[in-house]
């Protein structure tokens, strides 16, 4: 148990280092962007005077490291400031736009899941038999095929050439789930890489733990196929499909900004392309700020279960 903790507290550590080289990094790569704030804000032709009044306002007349600590304090106190644009808290935006993309996210997860851990457990089940060969040709193609060509696709048979589905969430207002089919494309687009990755992961996991000595031990001793394969293989092959599942859960609650653009869903990808497009800084580092968090805190938990799954898979840090 001891271990345990000292493995959990070098885990937290890690990952409180991880938050502050984040919100540095952020801090650093929005100054480096080029061209002036400022000047973009001030209008057409704007005179010098209004150009100063405008970087007062803004704040950009004070040194660096003054807007760095202000605004690392405001984060300790969850203001994540202002936008420039429109004079409304950067958590106004978040609010907005974590809804449609925690609802795509949430379903995506509820279904790569079970299918995921599925289709590789058939696969292992029936390794180079003719199930296993269709579920790894098929995954692998599918995967090889980029969201944004796999979406325009679907989009174009389903939603204008067939006309089951609406093609975009235009004129659905925030209402997603009370209209389920908006959410069949882009759900179908999230699902499709992720599917096949996880499968192919567990599939091979499965594969290298019903081939250990131990399950050959638990073979000798006469236990029942079902309970080697669920009860000692599965757990061990989950573990390393641990780690993609939390980059794939990552990757869907950052705002996957492709299938947002493309079915016009106002997640967080929308929300921080229209952040981008207005050069409104305080809104593009709020963003950045809760996906890298994010980033680190689901990688912390991904740790945590594949060393709960599979103790012997933790890597000494």
């Amino acid at each position: 148990m001891n271990g345990l903790r000292s493995w959990i507290t070098r885990r937290l550590i890690l990952g409180l280092l991880q938050t502050a080289a984040v919100v540095l990094l952020v801090f650093a790569l929005t100054e480096a962007l080029p061209g002036d704030a400022a000047v973009a804000f001030a209008g057409d032709q704007p005179d010098p005077e209004r150009i100063a009044a405008v970087r007062e306002a803004m704040g950009l007349d004070r040194p660096a490291h003054e807007r760095l600590a202000e605004w690392v304090t405001g984060l300790l106190h969850g203001d994540f400031g202002t936008s420039l644009t429109s004079g409304r808290p950067v958590s106004g935006f978040l609010a907005d736009g974590f809804g449609p993309t925690l609802l795509l996210a949430t379903l995506t997860v509820l279904l790569l899941v079970p299918l995921g851990v599925g289709l590789g457990v058939l696969a292992a089940r029936h390794e180079g038999r003719l199930p296993d060969r269709l579920i790894s040709s098929a995954t692998l193609g599918v995967y090889a095929v980029p969201e944004f060509a796999l979406g325009v696709l679907l989009v174009s048979v389903f939603g204008l050439r067939l006309g089951w589905l609406p093609p975009t969430a235009v004129g659905y207002g925030d209402g997603l789930l009370a209209h389920p089919a908006v959410l069949v494309l882009p759900v179908l687009v999230l699902l499709a890489r992720p599917v096949c990755s996880l499968a192919r992961l567990v599939r091979a996991g499965m594969i290298e733990a019903l081939a250990a000595p131990y399950t050959a031990q638990a073979r000798r001793y006469g236990l029942p196929g079902t309970r080697i394969r669920y009860g000692h293989a599965l757990p061990n092959a989950l573990a390393p499909a641990t780690q993609q599942l939390a980059r794939t859960i990552d990757w869907l609650l950052c705002g996957v900004i492709v299938v947002e653009a493309l079915y016009v869903i106002p997640g967080l990808g929308t929300v921080l392309m229209n952040a981008v497009a207005d050069r409104d800084i305080p809104v593009v580092q709020g963003l950045a700020v809760v996906f890298g968090v994010a980033t680190v805190v689901l990688n912390l938990g991904a740790d945590l279960v594949t060393h709960r799954l599979a103790p012997r898979s933790e890597v000494v840090a």
